[in-house]
């Protein structure tokens, strides 16, 4: 379990947690319905979201195990997915970093660093194609390494999912009023 871990390396202001949350007994089970193929194999090249990897114009896609194939009956419907993602490579002991475009380090809890006690990813994805017999969900692109094990899916329903006015202070947000 070292080697992946070695991937992200040690910034000033950055804490780790006395325990590394991979070595603690878990509280719930989780089991990976299937794995990503990306055309990222290196950390160095694959995007840090979902708008830098749609800027690259690679596709990606997931494939189902086939005990969990038939829950993906009505998928078909949607546009647009929500995809849940074990980061496997993230280290789990980060608890403040220090991000290279940032003045200063900031809690895990205030990033979007796949480095996290439960190093869970969240992209929402456009449904390119569908099997389900295959297994295989085509979409239009994902910021994960080819490999990745997937969690879960949901729809994505843009009557709930999306809040228009929602803001990050210091970000490009900055004209907006917090409400």
């Amino acid at each position: 379990m070292s080697a992946p871990r070695e991937m992200f390396e040690a910034r000033e202001g950055e804490q780790r947690l006395h325990h590394d949350p991979a070595t603690m007994p878990p509280d719930g089970g989780v089991i990976f319905i299937g794995r990503i193929t990306s055309p990222w194999t290196v950390r160095d090249n694959c995007p840090k979201n979902m708008r830098a990897a749609r800027e690259t114009g690679q596709p990606a896609a997931l494939t189902i195990e086939p005990p969990y194939r038939g829950g993906l009956r009505g998928l078909e419907r949607a546009s647009h997915i929500v995809i849940l993602s074990w980061l496997h490579h993230a280290p789990r002991n980060l608890i403040v970093q220090k991000p290279r475009h940032a003045a200063e380090a900031k809690g895990v809890f205030g990033l979007r660093s796949p480095a996290r006690p439960n190093p869970i990813g969240l992209h929402v994805a456009r449904l390119v194609r569908l099997d389900i017999d295959a297994g295989r969900i085509d979409i239009d692109a994902i910021d994960v390494l080819d490999g990745t094990p997937v969690i879960d899916i949901k729809p994505y329903y843009a009557s709930t999912d999306a809040w228009p006015e929602a803001i990050i202070e210091g970000r490009e947000e900055a004209d907006r009023v917090r409400r």
